[in-house]
């Protein structure tokens, strides 16, 4: 009995080095590496904690970094501002194509991948219904990408930093945040298969 006992212990300790404790992160552990990793991003940007009253935006490729929530969800850097009275209306389509980077993965390892639908202008067109979060495919895309509609004209460029409970529904559990360069524009310019 005791060959028994002993030979199952070691074979459970010969078979410890092939499994692995519990790697899951606690939730708090996944908001404490998002953090990180923003402010790891940010850090290497200026970055101003509010929007211009008159929302005249520093405009460019060094623009700063404008925090567009009060809670530091979502920031955003204007490339290209179109005219403020050209923001559009609650229901109105506004179509975009964008390009994102995972700042998770860049702050763990460095890299840059950028996926999205800017590449390919065959892609199919992606848009939300402006202020609606009823549907699904408006909602789908999350309320940090509408966000900037509140302060620059749909026929804008933007970067955004979208902290993961801002971003796609789908991958809010994911607790990934991303950086995005937007292209908003209105009606079906820009779109893909369907123009």
């Amino acid at each position: 009995m005791k060959f028994r006992l002993l030979s199952i212990l070691l074979g459970s300790l010969a078979i410890m080095p092939f499994t692995s404790c519990d790697d899951d992160k606690s939730y708090a552990d996944l908001l404490r590496d998002e953090r990180r990793a923003v402010n790891a991003f940010l850090a290497e940007h200026q970055v101003i904690n509010e929007v211009p009253e008159d929302t005249v935006f520093i405009t460019g490729e060094d623009a700063p970094f404008y925090r567009i929530d009060p809670d530091g969800n979502v920031y955003m850097q204007v490339v290209v501002a179109d005219s403020k009275e050209n923001r559009p209306s609650d229901n109105e389509p506004v179509y975009f194509r964008f390009m994102r980077m995972d700042l998770n993965t860049w702050y763990t390892t460095g890299e840059e991948r950028w996926i999205g639908n800017s590449e390919n202008m065959m892609s199919d067109p992606t848009y939300f219904l402006y202020n609606n979060y009823t549907l699904a495919s408006s909602a789908y895309y999350g309320y940090g990408l509408q966000l900037p509609m509140k302060f620059v004209g749909i026929n804008s460029k933007v970067n955004l930093v979208i902290k993961s409970q801002y971003g796609f529904t789908d991958e809010i559990s994911y607790v990934t945040p991303y950086v995005y360069s937007i292209t908003y524009y209105p009606s079906m310019i820009g779109g893909g298969s369907e123009q």
